[in-house]
């Protein structure tokens, strides 16, 4: 067992957006620095950090003075070059480990990981040509959703197939890429569960959220979650099984389908997760809190709710609406710093405080 970061160590966090923001100002409240990699200039994150280094993840030399001037390494988002990480980790420890960030990278990887785990999942079938969807549509069957195996997020690197003449333009529109199809699933909604797992094996879940998605992007996540008793307890079972099979350490978002049939696991985040922001005013511990405890060897927090929260995200133009949110009661605002507003960009949320409990 590794000892605990103590007060002043610097943590450095891979990717300098809004997570990266939130985790630098959970880090500065536990005494902690933060030192922020990024590539673009002016990062929402650099705001709260005490360090930021502006360099391309290929750029050997800022990485090698990024490693020495931390004692951990995180990451808010996924998709960081493998050079990258192999260079990183030969001088410091990398929290979540990299089998959690290998398994995620890869949509085809991580529905075959949670296949074989025994978790229920959409059915879905490796494409690399206009023959393998074809056979792919006989077995699936459409309507059906083609996703390139690497970097969409947010419904990007997404075609939707109606029927089987769509297959071709479908297709195309992978421009390539390795790809994925996934077969609908009949559910009646979505929720989110976020569990954190500590260096010493404890594993704590927050309630799980329930979730609205609008062109793709999370519009809401609503606590408490339409479930039954059973349901969040297998929803906590099942996020603890992925994370004691990885051998996690941190925060990671678990993404389910609810049906009659059971739990389906849509996908995982190993970080910090858009749907778990509801914490921050919901909880004691927030998600982002709980993940600094995580990689920097602390105890983790229980989690535990006291209060029935609507989390909004701002997207673009709903920025506009700040102003009147602000002379809202029971709302609190938290706003990203990004200075360009852009049609689908995600700049702040707001927790609705619905009822204490």
């Amino acid at each position: 067992m590794t000892d605990p970061l103590p007060q002043g160590a610097t943590i450095g966090i891979l990717g300098g957006g809004q997570l990266g923001r939130m985790l630098s100002v959970a880090a500065a409240r536990l005494g902690f620095r933060t030192h922020i990699f990024e590539p673009g200039a002016n990062p929402p994150a650099g705001d709260v950090a005490h360090a930021v280094t502006t360099a391309r993840y290929e750029d050997e030399t800022a990485l090698q003075a990024f490693a020495a001037s931390v004692d951990v390494i995180t990451y808010e988002f996924e998709n960081i070059p493998t050079q990258a990480l192999d260079l990183l980790e030969a001088h410091r420890p990398i929290r979540p480990g990299r089998e959690a960030l290998r398994i995620s990278q890869d949509r085809l990887t991580e529905k075959t990981f949670l296949r074989d785990l025994g978790l229920q999942t959409a059915p879905f079938a490796d494409i690399t040509d206009l023959a393998s969807l074809e056979a792919a549509i006989a077995e699936i069957g459409t309507p059906a959703i083609l996703k390139t195996r690497r970097f969409g997020y947010d419904g990007k690197g997404q075609a939707r197939l109606q029927a089987p003449a769509d297959a071709e333009m479908a297709l195309a529109d992978m421009a390539g890429a390795p790809a994925i199809l996934e077969g609908f699933v009949d559910f009646s909604h979505e929720v989110s569960i976020i569990a954190a797992r500590g260096l010493d094996g404890q594993v704590a879940c927050f309630d799980p959220g329930e979730n609205v998605h609008e062109s793709g992007i999370l519009r809401t996540t609503t606590v408490p979650a339409q479930l039954t008793s059973a349901q969040k307890t297998d929803a906590v079972l099942l996020a603890a099984n992925i994370l004691n099979r990885l051998d996690y350490v941190g925060v990671m978002g678990v993404e389910l389908f609810v049906t009659p049939q059971g739990l389906i696991v849509n996908e995982i985040a190993p970080r910090v997760h858009n749907s778990g922001h509801w914490t921050q005013n919901g909880c004691t511990v927030d998600q982002f809190e709980q993940h600094i405890r995580a990689v920097a060897g602390w105890p983790l927090g229980d989690g535990q709710r006291y209060a029935d929260v609507v989390m909004e995200n701002l997207i673009g133009d709903d920025m506009d609406r700040v102003p009147d949110l602000a002379r809202e009661r029971d709302v609190a605002l938290h706003l990203y710093g990004k200075s360009e507003v852009k049609q689908g960009r995600k700049m702040g949320h707001v927790n609705r405080i619905t009822r204490a409990t």
